[in-house]
């Protein structure tokens, strides 16, 4: 048998106590002089809402329960010379800037997951809080990084309302995605033969400097975040588990659906593509300056259409991630880490939405498509998931690519952290979630990647609208809970047990009620996968 590789300006933070206690009465001293001589807040928008941050004084708006304060810039405008360039701290301004509505978000293409910008001042994020939080003991804080592949998504589509409500401090930021984040050319290096690329990761670090900063104005605790994502931003979570430079930023994390490359390229090969790159784009003499002038719309015309990732660049990454968890050289937080049950049903959906449906015919030579493998590969992998199992071939290929691409990582990500650190497993399994993100297509979705965003957030923007049944509201609820007490106490509910090697017990996320499960191994045909796919 022939293996197949799965998945290939700080402030020190303040504890709780009476100097966090005396900084915040101040700030709220300072805010409300700053409010009183420089600004006419309307109803309902008084000097309660002004915070004075470390770069100038921001005016949000109250809904409903929460407070929000968004399009804050946490790094100087990455353009012109500070184009594919670490981030920068922003300018600092004078008098009341008004934080009432969303920033633009980063370049990319039009898609179900993010709305189409050739903007590259894009480096924002948005502060969600509970009513007169700055009144209150600190909150803990939840950094959220969203999804799309490092190529699409915005930070405007998730509504934490539901998570503010349970008492959390959110925070939803922007960072560099496609080639303008994740672009390795040796032309871009800070210095001859130094490393280039994870311009997204290092915009994900300076986000989190500012919430060591400057959270404390808003209400939320420096020293108690939670940094979690889904997708590319559960990927971006892990890879700031193995990050030098996020030592001490977060405090916990919550991993969704990211165990899906969990090693990285090295960074001769992302300096290879990258150099392609610039060929394709008109840059054959392969400069910086040349890179650095390129048109945002010739950047997205000829970066990689598919999706993009990190590369063990030398700085940011020093070792893939697998290896780091393996060895134990990460940053030792309590970690939530889960896959959905049918993650690749979303892709194979996709097949079909542009004409390229599974077949039976076509069932083999879209595995090796799918996995990268040759056809004798393919071959024996079709035996294992013989179509006579399933109720149709798309359900079939989402099988295959789920257990290899996404479940069987996330089991091996599993094992390595619990050895570490306390690691609470997740299997999100409501099979009749609704999607929200592309129209039906013939076959169920099932529990497909994403689906359990909206049992998180609100997802008012998603492309397709839909409604929770009574139980899978009690779902929700559930799912809010644990991911704040997770953040608040550095563990979930009292009913979900933490992992270990051997007992490799997980939490079900099924309506109504979570339930314990320890079949997941088995289930996604684990030891198969370990063990190779071809004769």
């Amino acid at each position: 048998m022939r293996a197949i590789p799965i998945g290939q300006r700080v402030r020190t933070s303040l504890a709780a106590g009476t100097a966090a206690a005396a900084v915040l009465a101040a700030t709220a001293a300072c805010t409300s002089a700053t409010a009183t001589q420089g600004a006419s807040p309307g109803p309902g928008h008084g000097t309660a809402l002004v915070v004075t941050t470390a770069d100038g004084a921001v005016r949000g708006k109250a809904v409903a329960a929460a407070d929000e304060y968004l399009g804050i810039p946490y790094a100087a405008p990455p353009v012109g010379a500070l184009r594919w360039q670490p981030p920068q701290p922003p300018a600092p301004w004078h008098g009341i800037r008004a934080a009432a509505s969303y920033a633009p978000h980063c370049p990319q293409p039009s898609s179900a997951f993010g709305l189409a910008s050739t903007s590259e001042d894009c480096l924002y994020l948005n502060v969600f809080t509970p009513g007169g939080a700055r009144a209150h003991a600190l909150l803990p804080v939840m950094v959220w990084v969203h999804g799309g592949s490092l190529r699409t998504g915005e930070s405007d589509d998730y509504d934490p309302a539901g998570l503010v409500r349970q008492g959390a401090v959110v925070v939803t930021i922007n960072y560099r995605i496609g080639a303008l984040g994740f672009l390795a050319d040796a032309a871009l290096a800070s210095r001859p033969g130094g490393p280039s690329g994870d311009y997204g990761l290092m915009d994900q670090q300076a986000a989190l400097r500012w919430v060591q900063r400057d959270i404390l104005y808003f209400g939320g605790n420096p020293g108690d975040v939670t940094l979690s994502g889904e997708e590319a931003g559960g990927l971006s979570t892990l890879a700031q588990l193995a990050s030098p430079g996020a030592r001490g930023l977060f405090q916990r994390a919550i991993a969704e659906s990211g165990t899906y490359d969990l090693t990285q390229q090295p960074l001769a090969a992302a300096e290879s593509a990258g150099k392609a790159f610039a060929a394709k784009a008109g840059c054959a003499s392969n400069t910086a300056s040349c890179l650095r002038s390129l048109p945002v719309s010739t950047i997205l015309t000829s970066q990689n259409p598919v999706s993009y990732t990190p590369d063990t660049d030398g700085a940011v990454l020093t070792q893939s991630i697998t290896t780091a968890l393996a060895s134990g050289q990460f940053n030792h937080v309590p970690v939530i880490i889960g896959t959905n049950h049918d993650e690749y049903r979303l892709f194979i959906a996709i097949f079909r939405l542009i004409g390229a449906p599974v077949t039976a015919a076509n069932y083999q030579a879209m595995i090796a498509s799918t996995l990268s493998v040759p056809a004798p590969v393919a071959t024996a992998i079709a035996a294992q998931y013989p179509l006579s199992r399933y109720p149709s071939p798309p359900v079939a290929l989402g099988a295959v690519a789920t257990d290899a691409i996404f479940a069987c990582n996330a089991l091996t990500a599993e094992e390595s952290l619990s050895r570490y650190v306390p690691t609470y497993a997740y299997e999100f399994n409501d099979e009749n979630a609704p999607e929200v993100f592309f129209p039906p297509v013939g076959f169920p979705y099932g529990a497909a990647l994403a689906s359990e965003l909206q049992y998180v957030f609100d997802l008012a923007t998603a492309p397709h609208s839909a409604s929770l049944s009574a139980a899978q509201r009690q779902l929700a609820a559930a799912i809010k809970q644990d991911w704040a007490t997770m953040a608040r106490a550095g563990s979930p509910a009292p009913g979900w047990p933490r992992f270990s090697r051997a007992g490799q017990q997980a939490l079900s996320l099924v309506p109504p009620r979570p339930q314990v499960e320890t079949g997941f191994a088995a289930e996604h045909q684990c030891a198969f996968w370990a063990l190779g796919a071809s004769s």
